[in-house]
């Protein structure tokens, strides 16, 4: 992708978006970091119960398929992990860090609920307890991820302790987002459908259009984070093809560690991103109709649900569910 990547705690934006963030910069195609302490992302962290992962629902009603950022990277990572959870949709175990993803977002989206003056820090934590209510009701798995009361007390404490790095970072008083957890898709002019869920979008008077998505792990390190900006350029280009106008601004807030890593596309990327994402779909329809999803080992196996089925680890590879693959070919109209 076009632009680099710096390290910056420079405050200063020309560009008037409607934000109490540090803006760092806002030349062209620079991706910046407000913090110089960095990690490493070998391991995994995921900020939410995936959007696009098989719900009850969705089993039913079976939507056209789409090209998610998640699936994009699955395929990359992994072409069966990639089958498993687009084709197979088989179920995983929920996860500490995922539902912990879950109920900080599902906090911040709802504290937008209230009216400015209202939305404090108190507010917030008033609220986590009955989100983590729902979120149970919704799936009651999740108390298995505890050995006890004391796990879970740790678990929820670790929660509001985001929540509070939240309130370190943004002064949501200040902020009327124009949208919040919105599902965007776009059908691109080769037929691809595109699909993903914005966790918010500013719009400056001016128009300007800020996409910002909350991450309840710590910040990467320098050189992965092209990596770590793929899913907001993926918005980017959504948002565009969508409403004919690139985003001013992309910003990933990284509750784990208080930094925001912030990227102002340009078009000339996002018309790459767009063959990109054509070329790996081509990649993709082949596996689907030759019926042969590989398997390729990393780093990140050891934290894959699927070891028992992955013939890296010794499983077996189960047949195809009917109709799994049709299902899969409709994100291409034809």
């Amino acid at each position: 992708m076009n632009g680099m990547t710096q390290t910056t705690q420079r405050e200063a934006s020309p560009v008037p978006v409607p934000t109490d963030l540090p803006a760092d910069s806002l030349a062209s195609g620079v991706a910046t970091l407000s913090s110089p302490e960095v990690l490493s992302p070998e391991a995994p962290t995921p900020d939410a119960l995936t959007p696009d992962a098989p719900t009850p629902d969705e089993a039913v009603e079976r939507r056209r398929a789409a090209i998610s950022p998640s699936r994009a990277k699955d395929f990359r990572q992994c072409p069966l992990l990639f089958r498993y959870r687009a084709v197979d949709r088989l179920p995983e175990p929920p996860s500490q860090a995922a539902v912990k993803g879950s109920l900080v977002h599902a906090v911040l989206e709802h504290l937008f609920d209230l009216p400015a003056p209202r939305r404090t820090e108190e507010a917030a934590q008033e609220l986590l307890d009955p989100q983590w209510q729902e979120l149970q009701a919704s799936r009651p798995d999740v108390l298995s991820m505890f050995s006890g009361p004391e796990d879970l007390g740790a678990w929820l404490a670790e929660a509001r302790s985001l929540l509070t790095q939240y309130f370190r970072m943004e002064n949501p008083t200040r902020l009327e987002p124009a949208e919040r957890e919105m599902l965007v898709e776009t059908e691109l002019a080769s037929g691809i459908l595109l699909r993903g869920f914005v966790d918010r979008m500013d719009v400056a008077p001016n128009g300007m259009v800020r996409v910002v998505d909350y991450k309840t792990g710590r910040s990467p390190h320098p050189r992965y984070q092209d990596e770590a900006l793929f899913q907001m350029r993926f918005y980017a280009l959504m948002i565009w093809r969508l409403h004919g106008r690139v985003p001013a601004r992309l910003q990933l807030v990284y509750l784990g560690d208080g930094r925001t890593l912030t990227h102002d596309p340009k078009e000339e990327e996002l018309v790459a991103l767009e063959r990109d994402l054509e070329s790996l779909w081509a990649t993709i329809s082949e596996s689907a109709r030759s019926q042969r999803f590989a398997y390729r080992t990393s780093k990140l196996c050891s934290w894959c649900s699927f070891q028992s089925l992955c013939p890296a680890f010794g499983g077996e590879v189960p047949p195809l569910p009917p109709g799994g693959v049709e299902h899969l070919l409709t994100v291409q109209a034809v």
